[in-house]
């Protein structure tokens, strides 16, 4: 396999305020490979976006604080570098599809000055040719007569529409890593599918590697290679796509793909998950996941699960696998030490 074009080690981002310190990140660890998608998964609050902001020092600060971890891009950590190299790199060589394009998107400005200015500022062409290529990338994405849309605004079009021009504004200066953060919320299922279509023939044509963040199991069974499971603000478990789901290891991740309807396995009804996910500010002991847990034992009460290795590349945090483990991570251990 080809060298990783993204490293994620350890990242702990916290939001700290006078009255308490919420660990919205707390160990996120993975590589991404040229050509690949990760998708990261987890119910609302997992820390799936914070996570996103985080690599792209997208997060106001303060109150968020990335306070442990590296985040290695093509060999260097993008939290080690000064403000100026940093714009170089963000929407250039690591770009980002947000996930409302209406808010995204500046109301009062051409769409195809939204997409030229990206490609001028990282390019150095000059505008005509920034406007041609941004015609060019409007004609790409699939949006019709796009020398005239270009000089329209964002209220003008489709939400559908919206959203390819979001990813036209992402792809302009060719990036390495594609960030697509719910890239199909609020759009319904026909241009759910034609997004997504999208993004896989645009990523072969670029050969990028692209993170989905989403809580969509359907759109991670669609697009993604690999998957990580979070849950509050921790990687709980990570598998090749096949694998996670022809064999769940960790419950949440059970929990997960039992409240998913299938066309293929006849259920009476949806299972959910029972209970609330834990205040990341108010600490807790043993599993995170143990108040909510069907399998859950009197260990997981009090103590905290380490990264368990099983076979396949394949990770758990739960004392359900400790008899499959095959090594220990050490990295997750020295960044337990470091807590």
């Amino acid at each position: 396999m080809s060298e990783p074009v993204l490293s994620v080690r350890g990242l702990r981002t916290h939001f700290i305020t006078r009255e308490r310190t919420v660990k919205a990140v707390d160990g996120v660890t993975y590589d991404l490979h040229p050509g690949k998608t990760l998708a990261v998964v987890g119910e609302s609050g997992s820390g799936k976006s914070v996570h996103a902001l985080s690599i792209l020092r997208l997060l106001p600060e303060p109150p968020a604080k990335v306070v442990g971890g590296e985040i290695l891009f093509q060999g260097r950590d993008l939290l080690k570098m000064g403000s100026e190299e940093m714009r170089a790199i963000r929407g250039n060589r690591i770009a980002m599809i947000f996930q409302e394009p209406m808010t995204s998107l500046n109301p009062v400005i051409k769409v195809g000055e939204q997409i030229a200015e990206a490609i001028v500022l990282h390019q150095g062409v000059t505008q005509e040719k920034a406007w041609a290529k941004a015609v060019d990338l409007l004609k790409k994405v699939g949006i019709p007569h796009p020398e005239e849309r270009v000089n329209d605004y964002p209220h003008q079009f489709s939400g559908g529409m919206r959203q390819r021009a979001m990813i036209a504004i992402a792809l302009s200066c060719e990036p390495d890593v594609l960030i697509a953060d719910e890239p199909t919320t609020a759009l319904d299922v026909t241009i759910q599918a034609q997004i997504l279509e999208l993004m896989k023939d645009l990523q072969r044509e670029y050969h990028m590697a692209i993170i989905l963040i989403t809580h969509n199991i359907g759109v991670v069974a669609e697009m993604a290679d690999d998957v990580v499971v979070m849950y509050a603000g921790r990687p709980v478990e990570h598998a090749p796509i096949g694998e996670l789901f022809a064999s769940p290891k960790h419950p949440y991740t059970k929990g997960l793909l039992g409240s998913v309807p299938s066309i293929y396995v006849r259920k009476e009804r949806l299972e959910a998950i029972a209970g609330q996910p834990p205040d990341l500010s108010g600490g807790f002991v043993g599993c995170p996941f143990a108040p909510r847990c069907a399998s859950v034992m009197e260990r997981c009460k009090t103590d905290d699960p380490p990264q368990f290795h099983l076979a396949g590349e394949r990770m758990s945090n739960c004392w359900l696998n400790e008899g499959e483990s095959v090594e220990r991570s050490h990295r997750h251990e020295s960044a337990g030490a470091a807590k």
